[in-house]
């Protein structure tokens, strides 16, 4: 680490906008693993230990979050905490939710940082849950999104294991990662200023005419983030990602498209009228920057494209998949996931300071968010020496943000989706009821190239 890095540095836009959506609800990363064995305290301490010292960033505190200028501070960092709870002491989980489950619902809705008083607080929180199994037990890391993005998760996954295991080595030593402004390269940055206030208002106007999924519980204040799972077959994925492939759609149009239609039919029109929604596909820019950066480069680096598109009665999945792909394709092609970042960020923090500008003062601001690519796992002996048996990795949404987040992980040939939404805003019931619905659309469309 250089002597620069060893003082910490301010924090960047993107992650300035993180900083202000944390508090509220949104941005709160956890991965949790489901392991069949009890978890060796010390080994696992000591394998968190190293991975800090492979990514500075993990071992970074948060100092001044509420004042106008945060920084990531390494003057005086503290050691790693690693609680052990019982899995019992939580509130009960509800009917149809597995321990493990309940589990990772309960570490996405805490929240040190929102604590207006807390002045430096770590970036990294770890605690080991014992199961009312007692072969089970549940190692939950817990990030502050803006230095640990999806990529990032996953590849601290891949370093965890091997650090735990025999195999013994984690990822490569690296610095403080700088932030994704200063790594864009400036011709892809550029736009002039008047066209910079256009889009600004083309999001906003946009914003004002989009509809979202039907809102259960607008008046409650205590809201939290809550997961359901979006699961596929092998078959019926390899029929999915084989039609997405002749068509040239990737993935993220698919379920983005389910989604939508999904959306419409839940509302049960009398009339062939119409509905616009706003999409979010988050996009991993670390290819994009200059130097350009891998997975295991720690932090935030994903920006986001948004689009509207407009549905009604009788339009198939392969329709409207196309659609999203030539909008997501055509601002891919004017490089609007590297000039928008300031843009997105400001309206995202408009947003936090004004609810009342989002419908029903629900601080959501799209109906569903994907990433651009699927994060792709299979099972190896690495796997089965540390007694993986299920891990799942998302973000709190309860803030700003959509209606659902999907993080979507093709593990072993199955497509197996984390769905975040804020409750009571949306139900379980809701959720589970659209995702079926998605679930079939997805299959059926799969079948002979359906458009249904």
């Amino acid at each position: 680490m250089s002597e620069a890095d060893a003082a910490g540095r301010p924090v960047g836009g993107t992650e300035y906008s993180w900083i202000r959506a944390v508090p509220g609800g949104t941005g709160t990363t956890v991965l949790a693993l489901l392991l069949s064995q009890p978890v060796c305290l010390p080994l696992l301490h000591s394998a968190l230990r190293r991975l800090q010292a492979s990514h500075p960033l993990l071992l970074a505190h948060l100092t001044a979050a509420s004042a106008a200028h945060p920084s990531f501070s390494l003057t005086d960092p503290s050691s790693l905490s690693l609680l052990s709870l019982n899995a019992s002491d939580l509130p009960p989980p509800q009917e149809g939710i597995s321990p493990f489950h309940a589990v990772l619902e309960h570490e996405l809705n805490q929240n040190p940082w929102s604590d207006p008083s807390a002045d430096r607080l770590p970036l990294l929180f770890a605690t080991v849950y014992q199961m009312p199994d007692p072969a089970r037990t549940v190692v939950a890391l817990r990030f502050h999104t803006a230095v640990c993005d999806r990529s990032a998760a996953a590849a601290l996954l891949k370093e965890l294991l091997c650090l735990m295991s025999s195999a013994g080595d984690g990822g490569p030593e690296e610095g403080l990662n700088r932030e994704i402004e200063e790594l864009i390269p400036r011709q892809d940055a550029w736009k002039p200023f008047w066209a910079r206030g256009k889009d600004l208002l083309g999001y906003s106007l946009n914003a004002l005419r989009t509809s979202t999924l039907r809102f259960e519980d607008t008046s409650s204040q205590l809201r939290r983030s809550e997961v359901a799972r979006l699961v596929l077959g092998a078959d019926d994925t390899e029929k999915l990602l084989t039609e997405c492939k002749e068509r040239a759609i990737k993935l993220c149009g698919a379920i983005l498209a389910a989604a939508m239609l999904a959306t419409y039919a839940s509302k049960k029109f009398e009339n062939d009228q119409y509905e616009t929604y706003s999409v979010v596909t988050l996009i991993d820019c670390r290819k994009y920057l200059d130097p350009v950066l891998h997975d295991h480069n720690i932090g935030f680096y994903h920006s986001a494209i948004i689009n509207t598109h407009s549905i009604q009665e009788g339009e198939g999945l392969w329709e409207v998949a196309k659609r999203c792909q030539d909008s997501y394709s055509n601002a891919m092609n004017n490089k609007k996931h590297l000039k928008d970042i300031g843009e997105l960020n400001f309206l995202m923090c408009r947003a936090i300071e004004n609810p009342q500008f989002t419908p029903s003062s629900s601080l959501r601001t799209a109906l569903i968010s994907v990433f651009e690519e699927p994060v792709v796992h299979d099972s190896s002996k690495l796997q089965e020496e540390v007694g993986l048996d299920d891990y799942l990795g998302c973000a709190s949404v309860h803030g700003v943000g959509p209606s659902i987040a999907v993080f979507d992980t093709i593990r072993d040939g199955k497509l197996d989706c984390a769905c975040v939404y804020p409750s009571p805003l949306h139900s379980r019931k809701q959720i589970h009821e659209l995702l079926e619905d998605m679930v079939r659309i997805l299959t059926q469309g799969s079948v002979n190239g359906e458009s249904t």
